[in-house]
């Protein structure tokens, strides 16, 4: 063999291994903490159920808002279409929930002279919507993951229930609300969990979680 030859079949002429690219870590972890904290607002744990939750503008608009938009770019890039358009989506709800916050944007004002329950009514059907959304998403899960199936399917839940405290024109700091910050706060729970099992492998951490797969739960 010549040396020229040699060069060919040694490791130096070896392409690199490419690490494998997972964007879902960030996406989902940036949905948990949002959630979680606009969550634990309505429930009332720590602040009045109802009252202003206008701290969580900032995780709105960079966390949830932006990252995830990343992340489910990062998302169509590696081929997961799935994961783009569920990160893409909810960072863009989440931009939007914080467009209706921000005075500037003249949201909330825009209803001061509208007939009685119009915002409330104009939030529901916003929430609603997104449950509708939801549930869509939640059907493409049934044969991944029983960790990441039960997050969509809570979210979905919780959509229709923060909605219909809406709809209902319950007063503020009301059960239904309080509830719906609870099933927020398990999705956001399900959502770190997701997060962390799709972060830890060999290479970081001995922890392995398990996530329960579904791909044959229908099976023949």
């Amino acid at each position: 063999m010549s040396y020229i030859e040699d060069l060919k079949t040694s490791s130096y002429n070896t392409a690199p291994v490419t690490p494998k690219i997972n964007p879902a870590p960030l996406g989902l972890s940036a949905f948990a903490l949002t959630t979680f904290v606009l969550s634990l607002f309505n429930l009332g744990a720590g602040v009045p159920s109802g009252g202003p939750v206008h701290v969580v503008i900032g995780l709105a608009l960079f966390y949830g808002g932006i990252t995830q938009v990343l992340a489910g770019m990062w998302e169509f890039k590696v081929g997961n279409n799935f994961g783009a358009t569920a990160f893409t989506s909810y960072g863009s709800f989440w931009l939007s929930y914080a467009v209706i916050l921000i005075p500037g944007f003249g949201v909330v004002p825009a209803y001061a002279n509208a007939p009685d329950h119009t915002l409330d009514n104009a939030l529901g059907i916003f929430l609603f919507s997104w449950g509708i959304f939801t549930f869509i998403l939640w059907l493409a899960t049934l044969r991944s993951t029983m960790t990441l199936s039960s997050m969509f399917f809570i979210l979905t839940i919780t959509f229709f229930v923060l909605s219909s405290a809406h709809l209902a024109h319950l007063a503020a700091g009301n059960i239904v609300t309080k509830i719906g910050g609870a099933l927020g706060i398990v999705t956001a729970l399900l959502a770190w969990y997701n997060a962390a099992a799709g972060l830890y492998d060999s290479s970081n951490t001995f922890i392995k979680l398990p996530t329960g797969s579904l791909a044959h739960a229908h099976s023949d």
